[in-house]
């Protein structure tokens, strides 16, 4: 790493805050290589103080690769946009409550998940910008797939490596609001491995989350045994980094290998609002382990 980027980890496994580079401004290939590097080796960046709009936020956003289309509001109304919301702030200066279809729909982001692990080619990173932060709550925790393969037995090892995983975003969104039929059908359930590999480091993860629903060949019961037992192993207390989130904060999370869910906070009393872009999986994205056509 150059002097350009300046490191500061964050937690024992995975995590860095990140300072020396504006990602409202084009940069050089050599410093996107470095947050690439970056993203490969800590998973997690975050980029404190970043002026950030919607134009800069995408421009940012292509200059990692192809943006990833929202499936929320495509899926609902074919419209094509990059961008979700995450949080109660509304554009005409209100917030919704606690009691809102809208935030109990989002409260789906409370559970334990992986972004577009749902899609056939699913998310290479996810982009998150916070404008407006609750005074309490609404932290983003995370945790590595990574780290929980490395520390696995080899008895489990050997049982997970050959097998592949259904991922179903109705199966896990609609156990918190319901779906949208016309949302539900652009996302039909897909198959990924459950063991990855990335190709430009070698290292190991699982993929595992709230998306996951069943492993084929294994009972309803023994899908849940192994799915469980994983997702708990990677999200023990310390496995857990809370980031308590700032206004201008740019957080950057690697979809391949991380498990990330919201914490609740009070809608009634705060508001929140922070834009969401993600990058298409391939290039640097891809991993080896994609299941044959």
């Amino acid at each position: 790493m150059s002097e350009r980027l300046r490191i500061e980890p964050l937690h024992k496994a995975f995590g860095a805050r990140v300072t020396g580079a504006k990602l409202t401004e084009p940069l050089s290939q050599e410093v996107l290589a470095e947050i690439r590097d970056a993203i490969d080796r800590y998973s997690v960046l975050c980029f404190p103080e970043q002026e950030m709009t919607d134009a800069r936020h995408l421009a940012f956003t292509e200059q990692l690769g192809a943006p990833e289309v929202e499936h929320v509001a495509f899926g609902n109304t074919g419209e094509v946009t990059y961008f979700g919301t995450v949080g109660n702030a509304q554009a005409d200066g209100s917030h919704l409550g606690n009691s809102a279809a809208n935030t109990r729909y989002q409260r789906g982001n409370e559970m334990w998940h992986s972004d577009s692990s749902f899609r056939e080619v699913p998310s290479y990173v996810s982009i998150l910008h916070a404008y407006e932060v609750p005074g309490e709550g609404g932290e983003t925790l995370f945790a590595s797939m990574r780290s929980a393969y490395a520390d696995l037995p080899e008895s489990l090892r050997v049982e997970i490596d050959p097998l592949y995983v259904v991922h179903d975003y109705v199966f896990s969104r609609s156990q918190v609001a319901p779906v949208d039929p016309n949302h539900a059908a652009s996302l039909p359930p897909v198959m990924h491995r459950l063991v990855r590999e990335n190709l430009g480091t070698g290292l190991k993860n699982y993929y595992v989350g709230s998306h996951a629903r069943s492993i084929p060949g294994y009972s309803g019961m023994e899908s849940r045994r192994v799915l469980d037992e994983l997702l708990d192993r990677a999200t023990r207390p310390e496995n857990v980094y809370a980031h308590a989130w700032q206004a201008g904060d740019t957080v950057i999370w690697d979809n391949r290998c991380m498990l990330h869910r919201g914490a609740g906070y009070d809608a009634d009393r705060w508001r929140r609002r922070m834009r969401q872009t993600r990058v298409v999986g391939g290039e640097r994205g891809e991993l080896l382990g994609a299941r044959p056509s």
